[in-house]
């Protein structure tokens, strides 16, 4: 039976970062995966639905173009073309990350994986042996019960970055991440949208002022939604679906995509039966990803912190250099860059205004707005730049809304991990035109020092 320093259940973003951290530390390392490195994120995730949503900008660009003095047409979408753009960036980034995995020296292995005790997993009817165990099983798109998943009238995320047509009309159950970057993109492509949220706000676990900003912006789009009511029932036909809501309402769609979250790949794997701590299919671990059984580990969508790609990957990281005995520090999951791809984008780091109250922070707020911007007015887009921060203290928060402003959560990740004050920001100088600009004028602001904004 082949023996390693680590084998690893899982290629997803957690599992492969680990393989390559471990290897790149001298340690033997067996990578199992069902389907293909890179998991979710790179095949039905992350990466496929960012190139639908900029293939809806570019959509809206031609739509728009006389805006700009540009004389364009939009005369539809080619969902072949799409696909076949899209399928091209997550073909070249599948061959390179499978050739950095083969060009490391890991054994990788494809089948799925069983632990069939606490240092062996079971793939193939062939046991691998390891002195750490590593649990990167991921997560699956989650339904309501009695919602049943068809793949053609009713879908998930997986279904949807896969459409080959553009449907003339859809329903979202699901107001998250995922449901609001799936309506940008199909009302860019020419779908009427309607998204379903029963929380009071879409993206609830943002800041209320960016979901609010969020809100009115879809509003002037033209997407339509329904929030602080829930789902009750659907019903299919030859025409499509009906959604009928907890509060009589009734919807009519071509599709209904079902976005209402995502829930851990755990069962029937062994886990249990090993002994491993769980929480509602979570794998339990502490703040170095350690399970209750020790030399087993855990990363990424199977234990209960942010789902996000680079959360798994800082995570497999992590465990990758705490076995090696390097004691890394743990991570901080208030620091963690968070981004909703929509058109506008929603970007955050940090506490929340209610967060930070909670915690008992004497809180400071300011919200820049982009019209203040030069590269704004030119991208033409609004929004803005809220700070959440201690009174005579560190910025505890960034809240922004706007075209590209995912691209300002670097120098926003930096200002709240390194603890910085407004006073310190304010003294950095930062290029003009470009969007940067705003985080200078917004801790200009807050300590004191406002020029491109009224108070």
């Amino acid at each position: 039976m082949p023996e390693f320093d680590l084998v690893i259940i899982g290629g997803g973003s957690g599992g492969y970062a680990c393989a390559l951290r471990s290897a790149q530390l001298g340690m033997s390392v067996a990578l199992i995966e069902a389907d293909k490195v890179g998991g979710t994120c790179l095949h039905r995730g992350c990466i496929p639905t960012k190139a639908l949503l900029h293939a809806a900008e570019i959509a809206d660009g031609a739509r728009e173009g006389a805006r700009f003095g540009v004389k364009s047409t939009f005369d539809g979408i080619d969902m072949a073309g799409v696909n076949s753009y899209k399928d091209g960036v997550v073909s070249r980034l599948y061959k390179g990350l499978a050739s950095l995995v083969k060009s490391r020296s890991i054994t990788y292995v494809q089948g799925h994986g069983q632990l069939v005790s606490t240092h062996t997993v079971e793939v193939n009817g062939e046991g691998y042996t390891g002195k750490n165990i590593v649990l990167a099983t991921g997560s699956y798109a989650k339904t309501l019960p009695g919602l049943e998943i068809d793949g053609k009238q009713i879908i998930t995320s997986d279904h949807g970055t896969k459409l080959d047509f553009v449907p003339k009309s859809v329903i979202v159950l699901g107001g998250g991440v995922i449901g609001c970057e799936f309506a940008s993109v199909w009302k860019s492509f020419g779908a009427e949208v309607t998204i379903i949220e029963g929380l009071p706000h879409l993206i609830a676990s943002e800041d209320e002022s960016s979901s609010k900003q969020l809100e009115r912006a879809f509003r002037k789009r033209g997407i339509s939604f329904e929030l602080g009511t829930f789902f009750k029932s659907v019903s299919k036909s030859k025409k499509g679906v009906e959604v009928t809501l907890e509060n009589g309402k009734t919807f009519k769609a071509e599709i209904l995509l079902v976005s209402v979250g995502r829930g851990p790949v755990s069962a029937n794997l062994g886990y249990e039966a090993a002994g491993i701590a769980m929480d509602r299919g979570y794998v339990l671990v502490d703040e170095k990803c350690r399970t209750n059984v020790p030399g087993i580990w855990a990363v990424g969508d199977l234990i209960p912190t942010l789902q996000l790609a680079h959360v798994g990957f800082a995570e497999g990281i992590l465990v990758a250099e705490e076995i090696a005995g390097l004691n890394p520090v743990a991570i901080n999951y208030d620091g963690i860059p968070r981004v909703t791809y929509s058109d506008p984008e929603v970007a955050s780091v940090g506490l929340t205004t209610a967060q930070a109250k909670e915690r008992g922070h004497d809180v400071v707020e300011l919200t820049y707005d982009l019209a203040g911007n030069g590269k704004a007015q030119i991208l033409n887009t609004a929004g803005s730049i809220k700070l959440v921060g201690e009174k005579d203290g560190p910025i505890l928060g960034v809240h922004m809304v706007g075209a590209r402003v995912g691209e300002l959560l670097a120098e926003a990740e930096l200002i709240f991990n390194w603890q910085a004050r407004a006073v310190d920001v304010a003294s950095l100088i930062h290029a003009h035109p470009t969007l940067s600009e705003a985080m200078g004028e917004a801790h200009m602001a807050l300590a004191g020092k406002a020029l491109h904004a009224h108070g």
